[in-house]
């Protein structure tokens, strides 16, 4: 399926190109989503006309990201979670605890920006997550996991 993208895809492409994607991710995901539309020649020209407006709006979007990654810059979250004398945690500090924690210390953060890409943290210690804000800001934040 051949769609124009309305926004910055991560893997993807830029606003304006004309990529082809498998039909369920474009039909289901994409273009109800509004990041494309389909790669007709009505909407080549209506994005023509729109190119500006769109560019703006993706411009503001990366300057509020950027102005989210300052907010968290020297922000340590802590966890306290019951664990052995090993060090291991009895469960896990999921996405969700983690989006907990910054809500406690007055930051927002949303479940897919959370990339946890080793699965679920599992020991004490600190550890380095990376968040993902925009498709081209992305910030190391540290958590601490300390036992209760």
């Amino acid at each position: 399926m051949e769609i124009i993208l309305l926004e910055r895809i991560r893997n993807l492409g830029d606003l304006g190109d004309q990529v082809t994607v498998k039909p369920g991710y474009g039909r289901n995901y994409l273009i109800p989503q509004g990041k494309a539309v389909r790669a007709t020649k009505e909407n080549q020209e209506a994005f023509e006309g729109r190119r500006s407006e769109l560019e703006a709006a993706a411009a503001d979007a990366l300057n509020k990201a950027q102005a989210r990654a300052a907010e968290f810059e020297g922000v340590v979250l802590e966890i306290a979670r019951r664990a052995s004398e090993e060090g291991k945690l009895f469960g896990s500090v999921a996405a969700t605890d983690i989006i907990e924690a910054a809500a406690a210390v007055g930051k927002e953060l949303d479940k897919v920006e959370v990339n946890l890409p080793e699965g679920a943290i599992k020991v004490i210690g600190e550890h380095d997550i990376d968040i993902s804000l925009h498709p081209e800001v992305s910030i190391t934040l540290k958590i601490s996991v300390i036992a209760e």
